[in-house]
């Protein structure tokens, strides 16, 4: 791929044009993938209790007293 993206930028300044390349591929990669539990039962038996908003697995539906800490 390094060889195949290098050729396009010295095509591309050969022709006095800019390249945009895309790199959703890459940045879908390494994002975290979205975690959802049902209860917090199901989020007790994966390890992950309590929940702070901002991690992934947080919701308003597991976090009663809604102070931004699921499943306390």
């Amino acid at each position: 791929m390094f060889k195949k993206v290098s050729t396009l930028f010295v095509v591309a300044a050969l022709l006095g044009g800019t390249v945009a390349i895309n790199h959703s591929l890459a940045a879908a990669k390494k994002a975290p993938k979205k975690v959802v539990y049902k209860n917090c039962t199901e989020a007790r038996k994966a390890g992950v209790t309590p929940i702070y908003k901002g991690q992934p697995g947080y919701s308003l539906k597991l976090d009663r007293d809604k102070d931004g800490i699921a499943c306390e």
